[in-house]
């Protein structure tokens, strides 16, 4: 029984010291994988929140890229200390929990509310979830929500989570608010193209024999010309086909006046002849 016991108590022991490693909050190992937030690290470290956020069972750290947390980083350390521990929520929250959030408010108590320094709810976080999108701003009243969830960079089940929010988020109270950054400009549209003009297809051989089977007068006025005639001479146009016709027939000159006095001769002498021959 004493050797069942003592192999009980051993076990035990192990399997406690396993898990306070396990769940023991770390916030330097939580993002030295991730070196874009390698400046709030230092600042974790410059201010001394580390050890204060490591000692911790249940915490949740809104973390701002290097390129984010630019706008603070340069304030004197007790200000910047203050405004880092509104960034440090006492509770969990992922990806998972945030999004089974409802379409409302929540109120999140942060690390400086801990220390009786805050004053008209400067201590805390609102959270609100409005078509889809997560934002956090501080509780006071009238204050903006202006930092974005992004995603959820590290969790630890129930004891360590880190999300990526847009922007710093200054309580007033605690210093000069940041200013939201623009938009990106919205490029403008491409210019159009200009359009090509319509280039009308060559009739294809189908379309040829059906020219070459219509009637004259259905055939298209962009026909080709008639072939010359055999002789070498153009065809005549349609239309001047009537006139040149009757022209050939007034070029037969009528008989002068000299051609009838020829016949008139001719019968007279014919007349003597006949004459004399009927006196022999």
């Amino acid at each position: 029984m004493g050797l069942k016991a003592s192999s009980s108590l051993l076990c035990l022991t192990i399997l406690l010291g396993v898990s306070s490693i396990v769940s023991a909050v770390n916030i330097t190992r939580a993002l030295e994988k991730y070196p874009e937030f390698s400046t709030m690290v230092e600042l974790f470290g410059k201010t001394e929140l580390a050890p204060i956020i490591n000692k911790r069972q249940t915490i949740t750290v809104l973390a701002l890229s290097n390129d984010a947390i630019g706008s603070i980083s340069g304030r004197p350390e007790e200000e910047l200390k203050n405004v880092l521990m509104n960034h440090v929520v006492l509770d969990y929250f992922d990806e998972l929990k945030l999004k089974a959030l409802k379409d409302r408010s929540t109120l999140l108590t942060t690390l400086y509310q801990s220390t009786g320094l805050g004053q008209q709810q400067n201590g805390f976080l609102n959270c609100t979830k409005t078509n889809g999108k997560i934002y956090f701003g501080s509780g006071v009243k009238g204050a903006p929500l202006t930092a974005e969830y992004i995603t959820t960079v590290f969790r630890n089940p129930y004891n360590l989570s880190v999300i990526q929010i847009s922007m710093p988020i200054v309580a007033p109270g605690l210093g000069s608010p940041v200013k939201v950054p623009p938009p990106p400009p919205m490029s403008s549209p491409p210019s159009p193209s200009p359009k090509k003009a319509a280039v009308t297809p060559a009739p294809g051989p189908a379309e040829e024999e059906d020219y070459a089977d219509s009637p004259p007068g259905a055939a298209p006025e962009t026909a080709p010309a008639s072939a010359p005639s055999e002789d070498g001479s153009p065809a005549p146009a349609p239309g001047n086909a009537g006139k040149k016709k009757m022209a050939a027939a007034d070029e037969v000159e009528p008989p002068t006046s000299a051609s009838n006095t020829g016949l008139t001769f001719g019968a007279v002498l014919v007349l003597g002849f006949v004459a004399s021959f009927a006196g022999f």
